[in-house]
């Protein structure tokens, strides 16, 4: 019955009672060459209106019937038979990425990363007046996942089959089906994801119920809605009850479900387990989770780690969530000291170039394997990772080192880097054209995406893109999805810094100083997973690699054994 209520109690409640009316007119993103005149003012205008576009993004990615209020002309109702296959409805939430797959896992990591930011610099959304936006997008994930758990031990984690749809390039009129609904349950256990949204429930149930952090941070956004946070609470507990106690036991979800292994696999569950852990702790006041997380943190090893933060992904978040409960006041943890020496440990490697990221020559914070595919979204999750520790930090000089490092990553991205590029759709007219995705390319020939049509159909305002590779190149080609592909998680981070700012920058956006015509397309071709061409004939495959290895060490097998019958041998009979 839980289930079957809180479904019927959103739809009640979420979307008619407790939202935040719109501004009317709507606010309309403006032409990319406003990002070239310089603003001033509290807040400051180009921030509010970066961060205003970083929202519009979401709702271009929007599925389902689309609202009345709907500010993206150029979409339309999508997907109306998502969920048939089941019986269930499940019409509605996001697009991933620049196709049209539904994916619970990373899309509960991007909630969770946006209310989270929402809560801790949520007054940057109410003095830039996006705080409607932010309630009515934050609503349509979350009554999303809310219908993607109809049942206790039931969690849908997919529609539509990857195969099938990165086969697909063309609009949201004619997507293929059939959109298969892909689903955990108690016997077909997914730990990580049962977790991921339970963390995500519980992150928005706390900015929801106006509960925020205290101490160093300011309230969390004015969209206080009670009913709607018991709603979001309500599922996080069934959820995290589910992730540790299935019958089938504590799995990986592509266990039970094959078919998300081609796009969004999960590497471990003890990350998730332990976020969701904690973020129920400080909803609840439970010292029983929140001991359960520390527990967690432990036995699972998490201490010391120093990977990137990204949706698979979740230890470097874990110690500045701790240490942000531990400053709170909250009887949860009164000694922060610990978690500071923790998240600091971890921030001192990336800002003294510790390893094991490296910075580009352009000054990316690059994560070798993690980054190959998207190169930005690691290098902001840090940014914001450290602008939301550095209040907190245990010096003066620690806290003015990771906000410099912070916003040394956000520029670059804004446009300081060697490519003149803010890699943030319709910001600047240096920003990227060809943005990978096939509802705003206006294309349909899968076999000529970056010609067909020659400019793009529509400005996917505020999408930020997979960014540059290692050497700061960037070719703004439709075809090089690692470059130019647009995902729901990489605005995130951005998000977050950008409502940061409008609170405490006066200063403008990096990318008001560049005027049309500062990026020009590099000559030749990429290398990367998506294009081959420009490797060169110089460059090695993996198998040539190998070979010469092979070779190397068999050459050296015989060089030994030739040194040691000599040695053994020869000389030898000469004394």
């Amino acid at each position: 019955m839980h289930g079957l209520f809180t479904v019927l109690a959103s739809s009640l409640f979420s979307t008619v009672v407790g939202q935040l009316s719109l501004p009317n007119p709507p606010v309309i993103p403006p032409a990319a060459s406003n990002g070239t005149i310089p603003s001033s003012g509290t807040p400051n205008p180009q921030w509010s209106t970066l961060l205003g576009n970083l929202i519009y993004f979401y709702e271009a990615q929007r599925s389902g019937r689309l609202p009345s209020d709907n500010r993206v002309g150029w979409r339309n109702d999508s997907a109306l038979q998502d969920g048939s296959d089941v019986n269930i409805d499940l019409t509605g939430g996001y697009y991933d990425a620049g196709d049209y797959i539904k994916s619970t896992f990373p899309l509960s990591f991007t909630i969770t990363s946006i209310c989270w930011g929402a809560t801790d610099f949520g007054k940057g959304y109410d003095d830039s007046n996006q705080t409607a936006y932010l309630d009515s997008m934050l609503r349509w994930g979350l009554d999303w996942l809310i219908k993607a758990h109809p049942l206790d031990n039931t969690l849908y984690v997919q529609v539509a089959n990857g195969s099938v749809d990165n086969n697909y390039w063309g609009g949201d009129e004619d997507i293929p089906t059939p959109r298969p609904s892909f689903q955990i349950n108690d016997t077909s256990p997914g730990t990580d994801v049962a977790a991921g949204v339970s963390a995500v429930f519980s992150a928005c149930s706390n900015l929801y119920a106006n509960r925020g952090f205290g101490g160093v941070y300011q309230s969390p956004a004015a969209l206080t809605d009670t009913t709607y946070s018991e709603i979001l609470l309500n599922h996080a507990q069934s959820l995290f009850t589910f992730a540790v106690n299935a019958s089938g036991g504590q799995a990986l979800y592509q266990t039970s479900v094959p078919s998300v292994t081609e796009s969004y696999a999960s590497s471990s569950y003890q990350d998730e387990l332990t976020l969701a852990a904690l973020f129920l702790a400080w909803a609840t006041n439970s010292t029983t989770l929140y001991q359960q997380a520390e527990n967690y943190y432990s036995s699972f090893g998490l201490s010391g780690q120093d990977g990137v933060f990204n949706w698979d992904s979740k230890t470097p978040g874990l110690a500045v969530l701790f240490a942000q409960i531990a400053q709170s006041g909250s009887s949860l943890d009164s000694n922060p000291s610990r978690w500071q020496e923790e998240a600091e440990r971890y921030f001192d490697r990336i800002v003294n170039n510790g390893g094991p990221a490296v910075e580009t020559k352009g000054g990316l914070l690059y994560y070798p394997g993690d980054s190959d595919e998207a190169s930005l979204n690691p290098a902001l999750n840090a940014a914001m990772l450290l602008t939301r520790y550095a209040p907190m930090a245990s010096s003066s000089g620690k806290t003015a080192s990771y906000m410099n490092y912070a916003q040394k990553q956000l520029d670059y991205a804004l446009g300081k880097n060697p490519m003149s590029v803010p890699y943030v759709v319709g910001s600047n007219p240096n920003s990227p054209s060809n943005p990978h995705s096939a509802m705003a390319s206006g294309g349909d020939d899968i076999t000529n995406i970056d010609n067909s049509p020659e400019v793009e159909a529509y400005v996917l305002y505020g999408a930020v893109v997979g960014g540059p590779d290692e050497k700061d190149t960037f070719h703004d080609m439709r075809s090089d999805w690692v470059q130019t592909e647009i995902a729901l998680d990489y605005n995130a981070p951005m998000l977050t810094l950008a409502a940061m700012h409008v609170l405490n920058d006066t200063n403008d956006p990096y990318f008001t100083a560049l005027q049309a015509g500062a990026y020009v397309r590099p000559q030749g071709a990429p290398c990367d997973a998506a294009i081959k061409d420009g490797c060169g004939s110089n460059r090695l495959s993996k198998g040539a690699i190998i070979a010469i290895a092979v070779c190397i060490s068999v050459v050296g097998v015989v060089l030994v054994s030739l040194a040691a019958y000599y040695f053994l041998v020869v000389k030898k009979k000469r004394s």
